[in-house]
């Protein structure tokens, strides 16, 4: 459909065709990612193979000292006359055959242990961890304990550990290469009649021209210890059986290969149940908690900066106190006021009405969250409306105006396109954001109603407060794992397509 085809079309029919156009996009929007994820694949494989096609080439055209850098970390820098910089490669290599036989190995090694006797009765391929439990068979009573507890090893610890072993190893392959690199180069450097450059003066770069190196350092060592070594952690844990009947390091857990994702999705009938509830609720919930304060946000942010309201500043400042309070205590507030036997159902049954069980029953639970939420989240919106508001050149109103546009058509045709195309990428994560909105359900509602049905969860629970009841209160572990692992896709997954979609990627310059 053309432009001229689209402008004839009545406010329904541009309504309805835009969600058509949304929803047959998804597909194309999908295969676009997928394609984006090829692309990347193919690109680390290509640069894999450079990077493979480049060693070579190094080795090969390399003299005595860049091809002795190859088994000796700094060796080449060393005999081409960058000393210190040849004892750090040198240093480092150490450092790691050090690190490998005293602490590294040892958990690699353990990482797939075969035919472990976990217990007095089970032998089992594929533990993590390698002690076996020893047992004592006592003479009079002919009971079997287990005595050597305090050296069995912890699962956890070595699961934990060798991921941290190939973290640094990874790095350590780094740091090899670069050896390499700078061995061919100072040989070039060397080979052109020129002087390499000194130790100290190359670390007099890092405080000048490398001195962004320099400050992400810090920065880049932080999210691997405290970002990628979870994940990673996290994603193992969902291929193993780590729940409250295999506890280390009184009990070892092992692999199970895809069993959890399995269980979650159809071979587990209470499992699966539950999630299927869970997740169409998460997703229910994070659209009306999303667009709810989005649009009651612009709504009232529209209303408080009309010409003709007074004290603009006032009013403001009356909305956002309600996010200058701490949101867990109104939360915690609102659960007290709307309990079953709070102040609102003492007021409703002293007038001679029937309580309402606005957390007791299901459907009531549902509308009470996302109700309270639009009082803690609607003045973020407000905010953010009102900056972009002031911002909208008013020779558009009055061109407007003077063309015969109402005050809704101004509203559809110039207000709202502009507010959403500059707060798409808020509303995205805002969206991802309900979808992990542990607060909320938390402290309102706890999840409740919990039904004999679901397993370990309530009716108002979320994804991420479920993995949370698994986590702390079941010990269901390798459950919460899979769930997180499942949130996180749902999650990166919707915010590409949509943003992708979105005339805030497409049109980047449309309102500039």
């Amino acid at each position: 459909m053309d432009f001229l085809d689209y402008a004839q079309l009545t406010t329904g029919q541009k309504i309805a065709y835009k969600i058509k156009s949304f929803f047959t996009g998804i597909p194309g929007a999908i295969a676009g990612i997928f394609a984006a994820i090829g692309r990347f694949i193919k690109g680390v494989f290509t640069y894999i193979g450079k990077g493979f096609a480049g060693y070579g080439s190094r080795f090969s055209k390399g003299d005595g000292g860049t091809k002795l850098s190859y088994l000796i970390m700094g060796a080449g820098s060393m005999l081409h006359g960058q000393i210190g910089k040849g004892i750090c490669f040198l240093a480092v290599q150490i450092a790691y055959i050090m690190f490998m036989i005293n602490f590294g190995w040892g958990y690699i090694s353990k990482i797939y242990s075969t035919d472990v006797q976990v217990d007095e009765n089970t032998i089992v391929n594929g533990v993590i961890g390698k002690e076996p439990p020893h047992y004592d068979v006592d003479p009079l009573f002919g009971a079997r304990t287990v005595t050597n507890l305090d050296t069995l090893d912890d699962s956890n610890k070595v699961l934990l550990f060798f991921v941290m072993t190939v973290l640094v190893s990874i790095a350590f392959f780094a740091v090899y290469i670069t050896n390499t690199k700078s061995a061919y180069a100072s040989q070039e450097v060397k080979a052109s009649g020129k002087k390499p450059i000194g130790f100290i003066e190359e670390l007099k770069m890092f405080l000048d021209e490398r001195f962004h190196v320099t400050l992400l350092i810090i920065p880049v060592l932080g999210l691997l210890v405290f970002t990628v070594l979870p994940i990673i952690f996290t994603i193992f844990m969902a291929f193993t059986n780590y729940d409250k009947e295999h506890q280390p390091p009184g009990n070892m857990y092992w692999w199970v290969g895809f069993k959890n994702f399995a269980d979650i999705f159809y071979s587990n009938p209470d499992k699966s149940a539950t999630f299927g509830k869970i997740l169409v609720w998460t997703l229910v919930w994070a659209v009306f908690a999303t667009f709810t304060n989005y649009i009651f946000g612009i709504v009232l942010a529209l209303m408080i900066n009309k010409k003709e309201i007074k004290f603009k500043g006032f009013w403001r400042t009356m909305f956002v106190v309600t996010a200058a309070v701490p949101q867990f205590v109104t939360l915690l507030i609102c659960s007290l006021l709307l309990a079953d036997s709070g102040p609102v159902n003492s007021v409703l049954t002293g007038m001679g009405l029937n309580a309402i069980p606005f957390l007791s029953d299901a459907g009531w639970a549902r509308v009470t969250v996302i109700v309270v939420n639009m009082w803690v989240g609607i003045p973020y919106t407000m905010l953010i409306s009102s900056g972009l508001l002031m911002n909208i050149p008013e020779d558009l109103y009055e061109s407007a105006r003077i063309d015969g546009a109402n005050a809704f058509q101004q509203f559809t045709k110039i207000t709202f396109p502009y507010i959403f195309f500059v707060t798409t990428p808020y509303l995205i994560t805002t969206f991802v954001g309900n979808i992990n909105n542990f607060n909320v359900i938390y402290f309102l509602t706890g999840g409740g109603p919990s039904p004999a049905s679901y397993y370990k969860a309530g009716q108002t629970d979320l994804l991420v407060t479920w993995l949370y009841k698994l986590t702390s209160v079941s010990s269901d572990f390798n459950l919460a794992a899979v769930i997180g692992i499942i949130v996180f896709v749902i999650c990166a997954a919707g915010s590409l397509i949509t943003f992708n979609m979105s005339k805030a990627s497409k049109n980047e310059e449309e309102f500039s």
